[in-house]
């Protein structure tokens, strides 16, 4: 009579980290206020979009909006180089017969200093609702005067200048 002999139950190891996902409402948000005197319109616009994604956050989940919520003062003050004041034009359209137009940077940056800031922003924002949801955690303003002190937002200083 022969017995055979059990070969050793070969086990896969589990990995010693697990990965976690993040759920609607897992985390929360915090509150971040910027400074955008003389700062590059890109560079800054780049690093909130980061933050309002949540990029910099360990819980990052692409479908999910773990970001933080982020207020610019003094988006009048925000610097370009080159000659995009002139250069760059931007599109728009007030719903009535004939009311398409063009305004160039330094036009739009005169009358609604905010508006060039967010288009910046959204534009690196998922083109989705959750980039919809993610652009709302954005207050832009054009002085240095907030009101949302009851939140208690951090001074946050981008790296890139």
């Amino acid at each position: 009579m022969t017995t055979a002999v059990a070969s050793p139950v070969r086990r896969i190891a589990k990995p010693a980290t697990r990965t976690t996902i993040a759920k609607v409402g897992h985390t929360d948000a915090k509150w971040y206020v910027v400074d955008a005197t003389d700062r590059t319109l890109g560079r800054l616009a780049a690093e909130i979009a980061m933050r309002l994604m949540g990029k910099h956050n360990p819980l990052y989940t692409p479908n999910v909006d773990v970001g933080d919520h982020v207020i610019v003062l003094n988006t009048a003050k925000i610097k370009v180089s080159g000659r995009k004041l002139d250069q760059r034009e931007y599109d728009y359209y007030t719903y009535y017969p004939g009311g398409h137009g063009i305004a160039t940077m330094k036009q739009l940056l005169a009358k609604h200093p905010n508006t060039v800031f967010e288009m910046a922003v959204r534009r690196m924002l998922p083109k989705s609702k959750l980039g919809e949801q993610m652009l709302k955690k954005l207050n832009c303003y054009k002085d240095g005067t907030h009101p949302h002190v009851a939140q208690q937002p951090i001074a946050w200083t981008p790296k890139n200048k």
